[in-house]
């Protein structure tokens, strides 16, 4: 049996909006953005650079309830992490395209990671692992 997750659920406040952000300020690329008529709403999917793996799928809110996770759609825990093959050029270029970052570059076990908002207030990790790290071998 060979499952995959394709689709992480991101939601947002405005397509237009977090389209401009992910693909400007953190260099992804937009994958689809198809207007469905029938539910009056855009299907956008949007991935890393170079990433061929889950994709992230900005859903707009379209109910009040759906609105209050705006940003927050983890309780206040990092939601989503970044690998990088370089943490030091994406970290610089990321400072100057104005990206918050909410904790500074530490070195762990692991490797090394900082956090970062995204426009909402979602918090990610930016990690470069270690050489030898089991998540390296899944992702090469």
């Amino acid at each position: 049996m060979v499952q995959s997750i394709i689709h992480i659920a991101l939601v947002i406040k405005d397509y237009d909006e977090a389209i401009e952000f992910y693909t400007k300020k953190l260099n992804f690329t937009l994958i689809e953005d198809t207007y469905q008529p029938e539910q009056d709403k855009r299907w956008v999917v949007i991935s890393p650079p170079g990433s061929v793996g889950t994709t992230i799928l900005l859903a707009r809110a379209s109910k009040p309830e759906q609105e209050e996770f705006i940003g927050n759609q983890s309780g206040g825990r990092v939601f989503l992490f970044l690998s990088t093959d370089d943490f030091w050029r994406d970290y610089n270029e990321m400072i100057s395209k104005g990206i918050e970052f909410v904790r500074e570059p530490k070195e762990q076990s692991y490797g090394i990671v900082a956090v970062f908002k995204d426009l909402y207030g979602n918090l990610w990790d930016l990690v470069e692992l270690k050489e030898g790290h089991p998540i390296l071998n899944r992702i090469k």
